[in-house]
């Protein structure tokens, strides 16, 4: 089992013909944290509860991301997120799923932090890299 960082392609497909809308407000964008048991990628297609972590102070499905901004950078369409905290928690994760829970719990990208991280009683969080067209999380060129 293993976590690779992809945009799930039936995202690709579901933006052509129905709505994903992410502009902040619009549909409610979540992110899941999931264990080194996962299989998440680009052939994930919804959230789903198996091998998502548990812990103190995480609920099942995650939370909702803030500052949704989708705008473009050169003719890459991008988009950019406030980080992430899961404040005081205990959890292990070793990547995410970020997904439209407006629009039946569907995926959009998995992400693979490249190994387990940890928080015991304290703050973990989700950083988002700059939101350009080389780094940032959704890049459709």
């Amino acid at each position: 089992m293993a976590i690779t960082s992809a945009i799930a392609t039936s995202f690709k497909q579901e933006i052509l013909v129905e709505g994903h809308n992410l502009t902040q407000g619009a549909d409610s964008i979540k992110l899941a944290l999931y264990t080194s048991s996962a299989t998440l990628g680009a052939g994930t297609t919804a959230y789903a509860t198996t091998n998502e972590v548990s812990g103190t102070n995480y609920t099942a499905g995650g939370a909702a991301l803030t500052n949704v901004t989708p705008t473009t950078s050169g003719t890459t369409a991008i988009v950019d997120f406030a980080d992430l905290t899961f404040g005081t928690a205990t959890v292990t994760a070793r990547g995410c799923l970020l997904y439209n829970d407006t629009n039946s719990d569907k995926a959009i990208c998995a992400i693979d932090f490249g190994g387990d991280k940890t928080s015991t009683a304290g703050d973990f969080t989700v950083v988002f890299p700059a939101a350009d067209a080389s780094n940032a999380i959704i890049r459709l060129a």
